[in-house]
């Protein structure tokens, strides 16, 4: 049993950062290694900063190594040294990956998938979230693990899962769906309706006809697949909770949070955070892709403003190179610190990886760790210690906030429904939109935050919808309002085209957003491998529309094709509005070149008065290849400067400055080394 059984209460995540400062740390799987390696790890870890460290993810075969055994004395060992050590427990339940016995004893607990088969353990992630069973499973386990050690003093957090995100298309969750439908539709009419069930003869007499869309000979109902996600997405939020609600029953006081994917397509984040006291994220850039700084940006925004703006953690991330895509690049010492100043420039009070030390065994074998199997005398540890001592340096910027005034909507419901099947061309890929109108914000230094549709917006100054293809009423006049009040609004193709069933609106498109718009649509027409020059300049990609003006001025046309002389690009000021000045708005008929994107997206913050982080950043950054761009943030009083470039940038920083990174005192210019950054408080401001 833990050696002590005090209890820590805490208010809460801040309440862990205003204790150890920014949480410093990763996985760590003692369960691997023999005893004798355990202190060892403790020591190694003080010695770089280490002040968190998450345990016991995969480790419910150790605890339950046959049915109904209970084995924890060897995680009181474990609890007990770090404890010893200063270091702080964010404990997993152990319920990512079920021991083999209980698929081997309950089949029905291993997933289905679309096309039938059943999965078999041996893996991770083999369990249906569906399964009663599985769950009933897990939350005995939880329970007895949060009854041991919801007092013990090194538990600061807990983990439940690991990167929830399993689907079963068996028996069990199509009776799940069916139920999830009932509650939804009321009786099956409301969903033959909402399914629009006359198209192909679908109708069904009972919902006992419905089966999730598993295979099919062609394309399925694309409202079913819809509901089919929105149903996963919460399946998953249940397990969540049940899990929680364990351990708060338990008497856990500490934070409660499990590990999200980004931008991952088969949960919808923005339904689940407010039910994580701190959102945590994992994210694995990738060392070969010249956008990686823009796009983890990006999505470092998105865990910001899940919780509005709150600090947000990230648990995992690789040190080096991962080792589960076909090539794995390296990432050197200087780059993988470079990604963690760019996480708490963001709004990250955490900082973790996976993992601690590097297993010899399993699938993960080549996968980087904080400590590698050469040693703690390599670069890359000696990178993690420098990292822990920069943290440390970081500690004035804890609670910080990213101040916004640019509002990026965001919608997976609205991302599910418009990458369905059939339809005009799958080459107009949601995320990219996204990512290709966010880079130009990144670039510039301008920082965004990613809401919602329904979001209040009266705060932001510019509202960015470059893909929405479901639109409600609601969220139509939430735009037209903040046009009203003098705010820019840019709104992207294929935007606006459904309700929330999937179901085209009739009329001409956007139907929601013509008048505030001033521009209307009438055919969408994808375009040539190639493009399409637009006219006076730019080339439109991809996807073009056939729109006509209802009081907008004409930027760009089509200069040739099938849309020859067609608006392209629009520009439309409010005919009234509360504010002195009337806002604008702009419309994007197609997916232009990135210099054109970027003139509309300038033009339209110029309108509002919406200026970069830093004065001159733009030119700084003009003619630089995607990757070696100078990213400017502020949060809170501190401006970060990160060099995503191999080679020194000398940046105009008017004023004067202190580096809390190297304490050093700066005034007009900063020069940032290679894949470096500096941390500058002004120097009116204390510590």
């Amino acid at each position: 049993m833990p050696t002590t059984t005090t209890t820590v209460t805490t208010d809460g995540f801040g309440a862990l950062v205003a204790d150890t400062g920014i949480c410093f740390g990763g996985d760590y799987n003692p369960e691997q290694w023999p005893r004798e390696v355990w202190r060892d790890d403790a020591r190694l870890m003080r010695e770089a900063g280490v002040n968190l460290v998450t345990v016991g993810v995969f480790s419910w075969a150790m605890y339950e190594p046959t049915p109904g055994a209970r084995e924890f004395g060897w995680m009181d060992e474990v609890l007990d040294l770090l404890h010893e050590h200063g270091i702080g427990v964010d404990l997993a339940t152990p319920t990512a990956s079920p021991p083999a016995w209980l698929g081997a004893r309950h089949p029905e607990t291993l997933p289905v998938d679309a096309d039938g088969v059943r999965l078999v353990a041996g893996s991770r992630n083999h369990f249906s979230p569906a399964s009663r069973t599985y769950r009933d499973a897990a939350l005995a386990i939880t329970r007895d693990l949060a009854r041991r050690y919801a007092n013990h003093p090194a538990v600061r957090m807990w983990h439940v899962g690991n990167e929830l995100g399993q689907i079963c298309y068996g028996d069990e969750a199509a009776a799940r769906f069916r139920a999830w439908l009932r509650a939804r539709y009321g009786d099956i009419d409301g969903l033959n309706q909402a399914w629009g069930t006359s198209f192909w003869s679908q109708r069904y007499a009972a919902f006992d006809e419905i089966l999730p869309p598993r295979r099919m000979p062609y394309h399925a109902n694309p409202t079913q697949a819809l509901d089919w996600r929105r149903y996963s997405s919460d399946l998953l939020l249940e397990i969540y909770r049940e899990q929680r609600d364990a351990i708060r029953a338990a008497g856990a006081t500490h934070p409660v949070t499990t590990n999200l994917m980004g931008f991952f397509p088969l949960a919808d984040y923005a339904s689940w955070a407010t039910e994580l006291d701190v959102v945590a994220d994992d994210a694995y850039p990738d060392p070969a892709d010249p956008h990686a700084p823009s796009s983890s940006a990006l999505q470092q925004d998105l865990m910001r403003s899940l919780r509005a703006g709150a600090p947000w953690i990230l648990m995992e991330q690789a040190a080096g190179a991962v080792s589960w895509r076909p090539h794995n690049l390296p990432k050197s010492p200087e780059r993988s610190r470079l990604e963690s100043l760019q996480a708490v420039a963001r709004g990250a009070d955490g900082i973790c990886f996976f993992q601690w030390r590097a297993s010899r065994a399993g699938a993960e074998r080549f996968h980087s760790a904080m400590l590698p199997h050469a040693g703690p005398d390599t670069l890359a540890h000696h990178g993690i210690r420098r990292l822990g001592a920069d943290l440390a340096r970081l500690r004035p910027v804890t609670g910080g906030r990213v101040p916004a005034r640019v509002a990026l909507l965001w919608d997976w419901s609205s991302w599910w429904a418009a990458t369905e099947q059939a339809r005009p061309t799958d080459r107009l890929d949601p995320i990219e939109q996204l990512r290709a109108w966010h880079r130009v914000l990144w670039t510039d230094g301008v920082a965004a935050d990613v809401v919602s549709p329904g979001t209040d917006l009266t705060r932001y100054d510019v509202v960015l919808a470059p893909t929405l293809y479901i639109m409600e009423p609601a969220d139509a006049e939430l735009l037209a309002g903040a046009v009203r009040r003098g705010a820019s609004l840019v709104v992207g193709p294929f935007s606006g085209v459904a309700d929330a069933n999937g179901h085209v609106r009739p009329g001409r498109f956007p139907v929601l957003l013509a008048g505030v718009l001033g521009v209307s649509g009438e055919e969408w027409a994808p375009l040539p491998d190639d493009g399409v020059r637009l006219d006076p300049s730019g080339e439109a990609h991809v996807l073009g529309e056939r729109l006509r003006t209802d009081g907008a001025d004409v930027l760009a046309r089509f200069a040739s094709g099938h849309l020859a002389d067609a608006p392209a690009i629009t520009r439309h000021p409010a005919p009234d509005g509360e504010a002195s000045r009337r806002g604008t708005a702009w419309y994007l008929g197609t997916v232009p070149d990135d210099a054109t994107l970027a003139a509309v997206l300038r033009a339209a913050l110029d309108s509002a008065g919406v200026g970069p982080a830093l004065p001159g950043l733009p030119d700084v950054n003009a003619g630089r290849p995607p990757g070696h761009e100078i990213e400017a943030v502020h949060r809170g009083d501190v401006l970060f400067l990160l060099n995503h470039s191999g080679a020194p940038a000398r940046i105009p920083v008017p004023g004067a400055w202190t580096d809390l990174l190297t304490g050093t005192a700066l005034s007009c210019e900063v020069t940032v080394g290679p894949t470096d950054a500096v941390a500058l408080l002004p120097a009116d401001v204390g510590h």
